[in-house]
């Protein structure tokens, strides 16, 4: 799972069905996970939906597609969509989701080795179905994972380092706590600035770049804080990484508003590392 600690591990059980690639999911979701948010909705944190599907991602392949414990997982995109309507609300325990899972995609090698495949997942809790995600990863030995990130930390080292920042107000960015902030901002705008390098749910194991999940969460609050607090909780959105978004200098998170959608990016060095989208009610 790539987790540190075993309160991460959001998975509970993994099958597979009578048909080919198709499994069966079950999945354990923490009423006081830090990511939730305290304002009273009873709602689930995207977030977590969308570690759920991180988390399918590594299992699944090295599980029933033998893919080595020693390759190196990489996420290329992912995309989420929840129904508002349909989301079980979060009660005083823990809400149980159920998933069902299509692997597709399957690349090998000649020796049938996986290099790559995606996934696509329904969510469901108390049998209605309420979420969706899905996403593609390819895997690498030590020595392509060492080609990739030579050439991602010296490309990465080539930005320029920011001028003094400072983090906004927790509440600007609709988070709970102060570590729990992703952003800083200097005069030129927005950076990728965790309060918190140690944060139990974005940081719970060493790495030596930024996790997509920090970009995305990063992406969220950028869009909040951009807003004054409209858009504060996507019910959809994609996350496309292009290349590794380096622990430092800190990166830069754009985002523009049309209408109930907003496009963000991720720049570090003048050069994209990654780009998706919110979708809002």
């Amino acid at each position: 799972m790539h987790r540190t600690s075993v309160a991460e591990v959001l998975l509970t059980d993994v099958r597979p069905t009578s048909a080919p690639d198709v499994f069966e999911a079950a999945a354990s979701w923490p009423r006081a996970h830090s990511t939730f948010p305290r304002d009273g909705s009873q709602r689930n944190s995207p977030l977590v939906l969308v570690e759920t599907l991180r988390q399918l991602g590594l299992y699944i392949p090295l599980r029933f597609h033998g893919v080595p414990a020693a390759r190196h997982a990489i996420i290329s995109d992912l995309h989420f969509r929840l129904t508002p309507e349909s989301e079980p609300p979060a009660g005083p325990g823990a809400t149980e989701v159920t998933c069902l899972v299509r692997v597709s995609a399957v690349r090998r090698t000649r020796d049938r080795t996986v290099t790559g495949l995606r996934l696509d997942a329904t969510f469901a809790a108390h049998g209605v179905v309420f979420g969706e995600a899905g996403g593609g990863v390819r895997f690498v030995d030590g020595a392509g994972y060492t080609a990739l990130r030579t050439r991602g930390a010296r490309d990465g080292a080539t930005a320029a380092p920011p001028t003094a920042a400072h983090h906004p107000e927790p509440a600007a960015l609709t988070v709970n706590h102060p570590q729990d902030a992703v952003l800083a901002e200097d005069a030129d705008g927005l950076l990728v600035a965790p309060a918190d390098p140690l944060h139990p749910f974005l940081f719970d194991h060493p790495g030596d770049h930024v996790p997509g999940m920090v970009l995305l969460e990063a992406a969220r609050q950028a869009v909040a804080y951009r807003s004054g607090g409209a858009l504060t909780r996507p019910y959809a959105g994609r996350l496309r990484a292009v290349r590794f978004t380096e622990l430092a200098p800190a990166a830069r998170v754009l985002c523009a508003r049309y209408h109930a959608t907003c496009v963000f990016r991720v720049v570090q060095g003048g050069t994209p590392t990654a780009y998706g989208t919110f979708s809002y009610p």
